[in-house]
């Protein structure tokens, strides 16, 4: 009996854990800049509570190539429904689309969580 009202409290506090849906991303558009190219993407927080960014690593493919890879350091707080934009530099420019995917690193809830992220990047 014991272990089943243990089970059945672990069962319910990683349900109140679970968040509801990830973060999504969309690109804003791209801008040359000096040494690279700047892609501004848009991540949204559809979470009912805040999160703050801690990183993004990513990499941008083109016809099943990599492109360019990397990795964004933020502190950035995201309150719940809201957006912000985080600039990903694109050190070897594309002509053509590419596929920008990536892992964003917040933090939810005082717990360190990892969303995966994808997006299309049309350079034109």
């Amino acid at each position: 009996m014991l272990r089943l009202v243990l089970l059945l409290s672990l069962a319910l506090g990683a349900a109140a854990c679970h968040s509801g849906k990830p973060p999504e991303m969309t690109v804003l558009g791209v801008r040359d800049a000096a040494r690279h190219e700047v892609v501004f993407v848009q991540v949204t927080n559809p979470a009912n509570r805040p999160m703050r960014l801690t990183k993004l690593e990513y990499t941008f493919a083109s016809q099943g190539t990599q492109v360019s890879s990397g990795e964004v350091s933020l502190s950035r707080d995201l309150p719940a429904g809201a957006a912000v934009v985080v600039e990903v530099p694109l050190e070897v420019p594309s002509d053509g689309p590419m596929q920008l995917r990536g892992t964003l690193t917040a933090e939810l809830d005082q717990i360190v969580r990892i969303f995966r992220l994808s997006a299309n990047v049309d350079p034109h």
